[in-house]
């Protein structure tokens, strides 16, 4: 995927793996069919 291509409401987001606030990595595709994920990037968070 280009990193500027944008999603369309409705579709599948791509998968990927980031870590969680304890270190431990979670990877989107683990949520998928079980519960609503929003998405947040805080610039300059940390």
């Amino acid at each position: 995927m280009n990193p500027t291509t944008l999603i369309t409401p409705g579709e599948i987001a791509p998968d990927f793996e980031l870590p969680d606030t304890q270190g431990n990595p979670v990877r989107l595709s683990s949520f998928r069919g079980s519960k609503p994920v929003v998405l947040a990037f805080l610039r300059g968070f940390m």
